[in-house]
């Protein structure tokens, strides 16, 4: 299974940075996104990114135009019909997901494997929308994309071996690690993740602690880069809450109860850093 061509579904912030490593590592890589506007500002964040590289003398000049030349900006679906595998980074819905995975099955050739960049839904009911469940796997990436160096290599209950040996190895082809998770709600990262974010905000709510001594403790006596609601509050509330409510449906356990204040705050319009409003406050 040779992968030369690639495509990203969804330019935000997880999109745009898949389909940056994929052309630093060499690959031709179609963006794809609904509309411009979202195209334009997710060839800005790229565009930045490697700016900050050839600033710091990490690449020259001709090397990131050479990168920003193997991208191409689309708006176009039927584009999947020239690629060998299509990456999906669209939002973490399983309707919007499933309707996405369709539209791909009918226009992607028969080799094209479609992976998806999911946290949290399961990789077996995604493949279960096409005719070729054995080439759906899930390649969960790290946010920040660029920087981090995990990939979530997650197999459906049909995905075929050699589906999952070509994307062990083009996760190594992007300097990235692989590492092989089953297809349980919520894999490894979140699985582990969330509960402590989760648990993070039951000591608030319950007056245990402020958000800050929470992250203090955290920090300092855990050794964690930043806290929980630090960093709750840059995953988005809405998303912790969408992942928790995975988690708690998918194992019908109360230890994944979603916390009464994730939900007041998700409902407030307080989603955390990209509102203005979180645990804290951000200008």
């Amino acid at each position: 299974m040779s992968i030369q061509k690639v495509m990203v579904i969804g330019a935000g912030q997880m999109g745009s940075g898949i389909a940056q490593v994929c052309a630093m590592a060499g690959f031709d890589v179609i963006l794809q996104d609904l509309k411009q506007e979202f195209l334009d500002r997710g060839m800005g964040i790229i565009d930045k990114n490697l700016q900050r590289q050839v600033d710091k003398d990490r690449m020259t000049s001709d090397e990131k135009a050479a990168i920003i030349a193997r991208l191409q900006p689309s708006t176009d679906i039927q584009s999947a019909s020239e690629v060998d595998i299509i990456i999906e980074a669209a939002v973490e819905n399983m309707e919007i997901k499933s309707n996405i995975f369709k539209q791909l099955d009918e226009i992607a050739p028969a080799h094209t494997i479609l992976a998806t960049n999911t946290s949290s839904l399961p990789i077996t009911e995604i493949a279960a929308v096409t005719k070729r469940p054995e080439k759906v796997i899930g390649m969960h990436f790290m946010n920040p994309v660029p920087v981090m160096k995990l990939v979530e290599i997650i197999r459906g209950l049909a995905t075929a071996d050699e589906v999952y040996q070509a994307i062990e190895d083009m996760t190594k082809k992007l300097n990235k690690v692989p590492v092989e998770v089953n297809d349980f709600p919520g894999f490894v990262s979140n699985r582990v993740l969330m509960p402590m974010i989760n648990e993070a905000i039951y000591t608030v709510y319950e007056g245990v602690a402020t958000p800050e001594a929470v992250d203090e403790v955290m920090k300092l006596g855990m050794n964690h880069p930043m806290g929980p609601l630090t960093l709750a509050d840059f995953i988005g509330l809405d998303t912790c809450l969408y992942i928790m409510e995975v988690l708690h449906t998918g194992f019908g356990d109360d230890k994944y109860r979603p916390c009464p204040l994730l939900r007041k705050y998700v409902k407030a319009g307080w989603l955390g850093k990209k509102s203005g409003r979180g645990f804290y406050k951000y200008e």
